[in-house]
């Protein structure tokens, strides 16, 4: 009888831009204050994406797919699947999914993205895991990647001093043995999407980030109502996955959730009965990368040693649409 299949992370990888944004520097941009961004949202700086040194959407996904695909020790002509979440594209189309396939000389993969705000990442990573348990895929590449630079509304000091580039990447294979990727679970909500959508028109660009490639759209955002349904969205969803596996707080060894706002993640953090200690965060010095949070998230603790073999990991996420969900993995590397 044949044995069923489980979705294994075996490789991580990320890549953020070379300039560094300050919240010094944006004392220049708007009204605000380092003392006021760092309490308010837990950021000291962020990275921001340049077109001369060949930091596009395809160009950073690619170096952090590269990395992923080191560390897993798998060739791109073996992957089947490149899932790609994003709401910046470096065009309308095609997918940065099939430009990264180009970069990456994938020829055997099928490449598509998904949009879903900054939950892109975990709605890429469902996909592959239920196309591996269903047996159409063997290998797959899942990206994260925006660069938010180039929707900001640079007169918004409620959003601006938030918002980052920056790109993450993990390798997933098929393997019967347990572990990987224990469940996932998704929502959204249409209702609420005027809380954080894009408008038309995007003029103004600093006088210091001359230069920045963007988009013809701007980014708007309800920050009040937004930041109480994140808490009680990303909570919700932390305890269902929790209640799908028959798991307590106790037995979670990391959280990484979305880098989007540390009083968030400290209050979705309350909420679940899991300690700070056991919160994976690195926003103070990325910001709110939207999609690549996560996997940079990931990424950065995997290197650091923090996860190993038979550990347990929440990944959660919230974000436009509205959407969120949550991915529960038994760490397999």
């Amino acid at each position: 009888m044949e044995m069923t299949q489980r979705a294994h992370i075996i490789g991580t990888g990320l890549s953020v831009p070379e300039r560094i944004l300050s919240n010094k520097d944006l004392e220049d941009i708007v009204d605000t204050t380092d003392e006021w961004i760092v309490r308010r949202s837990g950021i000291r700086e962020r990275r921001i994406s340049s077109p001369d040194r060949d930091e596009t959407t395809t160009h950073l996904s690619a170096r952090a797919s590269k990395k992923a695909l080191e560390m897993a020790g798998v060739c791109a002509d073996q992957l089947d699947m490149i899932v790609i979440g994003t709401v910046t594209s470096d065009c309308q189309f095609p997918s940065t999914a099939c430009r990264v396939q180009e970069a990456l000389n994938a020829d055997n993969a099928v490449a598509f993205d998904v949009s879903a705000g900054c939950s892109g990442f975990l709605y890429a990573l469902n996909i592959v895991s239920n196309a591996i348990q269903c047996g159409t895929c063997k290998t797959a590449l899942v990206v994260g990647v925006d660069r938010l630079s180039s929707v900001i509304n640079w007169h918004d000091r409620g959003t601006c001093v938030l918002l980052a580039d920056g790109a993450g990447a993990v390798v997933v294979r098929s393997n019967p043995k347990e572990g990987g990727i224990l469940s996932s679970h998704l929502k959204s909500n249409g209702k609420f999407w005027n809380l954080l959508y894009s408008s038309d028109g995007n003029g103004y660009t600093p006088a210091i980030l001359q230069g920045l490639s963007k988009m013809p759209f701007h980014l708007n955002m309800n920050g009040n109502r937004l930041f109480k349904r994140a808490i009680e969205c990303l909570s919700s969803i932390a305890k269902d996955a929790l209640r799908h596996n028959s798991f307590s707080s106790d037995d979670i060894d990391l959280v990484v959730p979305h880098q989007a706002n540390i009083r968030i993640i400290q209050a979705m953090a309350n909420n679940i009965g899991i300690p700070m200690s056991r919160v994976f965060t690195n926003l103070h010095k990325y910001g709110n990368t939207s999609s690549a949070s996560i996997p940079m998230a990931l990424d950065e603790a995997n290197r650091d040693g923090l996860l190993s073999r038979g550990k347990n990991v929440l990944l959660v996420s919230f974000g436009a649409g509205l959407t969120w969900g949550a991915s529960i993995l038994k760490w397999s590397m």
